[in-house]
């Protein structure tokens, strides 16, 4: 593990962020106690399609009102101006 002062790392930040890319350790500290650990983003590969296969079975679920958004502001307007 690697310790680097917040102004040191302020200085040098694209060098440990190729550090942590290597796999080192990279911790950043203040007033000598850690803080910060820079270490490779991990992206979840399957997150989003699971979450919009959801949604496009939610909304397939949902029936329809049968009228078109101007539709329905016409609605809402008219019941306004009685």
């Amino acid at each position: 593990m690697t310790a680097y002062s917040v102004a040191d790392a302020k200085n040098t930040l694209p060098k440990l962020i190729d550090r942590a890319l290597e796999g080192e350790e990279v911790v950043i500290t203040r007033h000598g106690k850690a803080v910060v650990e820079l270490k490779p983003a991990v992206v979840a590969s399957g997150a989003p399609t699971a979450t919009y296969a959801w949604l496009r079975s939610r909304r397939r679920e949902r029936l329809g009102v049968g009228l078109t958004s101007v539709q329905i502001l016409e609605q809402l307007y008219e019941t306004k101006e009685r």
